[in-house]
């Protein structure tokens, strides 16, 4: 009996953390399109639509959507993408990967690399294995994570406000 009622409770506490996750991508939707304002990209990305990719399936991709609606990035008009896989990823400026996603950071990266896409995480450890921003759950707050020496490769700046409130990662 005391076996099956510890299965039930970490059961529920698995659900509860999932569905914690899931009603907390207002967040990282605030987050996503405020990196539009606090991320440089080089010139050559300062034309066209501002693009803002989401490979995979991810709740986020809606509540961006409707947050993105006839708003810019500059002069660029932001539009939301979905990509379901790596060989559809094109040159997004900002393309997050959902925590699901995550085991594929490699081979994004490989597709990416030379390009100055933002690439941003959900995952413990991202920022670390490459990611330039990652959020993380801290004392049930989501705070990001950047990684500086990343963000040169890929041509990017920072903004020193966003710089303040992240957590560096070497």
């Amino acid at each position: 009996m005391k076996k099956h009622i510890i299965i039930a409770w970490f059961s529920l506490l698995i659900s509860v953390s999932a569905y914690a996750q899931l009603g907390d991508y207002k967040t990282h939707t605030i987050y996503l399109y405020n990196f539009t304002k606090y991320v440089k990209w080089p010139a050559s990305y300062q034309t066209g639509n501002f693009v803002i990719g989401v490979y995979g399936i991810s709740p986020v991709t809606n509540q961006l959507q409707t947050a993105t609606a006839n708003k810019s990035a500059g002069t660029q008009k932001i539009i939301i993408k979905q990509y379901n896989t790596i060989a559809s990823i094109d040159n997004p400026h900002i393309l997050f990967i959902p925590n699901l996603k995550s085991s594929q950071l490699a081979s994004i990266k490989q597709k990416l690399q030379g390009k100055s896409t933002l690439i941003v995480t959900e995952k413990n450890g991202m920022a670390k294995q490459g990611s330039h921003i990652n959020f993380i759950l801290r004392d049930g707050k989501w705070k990001i994570e950047i990684n500086q020496k990343e963000l040169a490769t890929s041509n990017l700046q920072i903004a020193t406000q966003l710089s303040r409130i992240a957590i560096p990662v070497n």
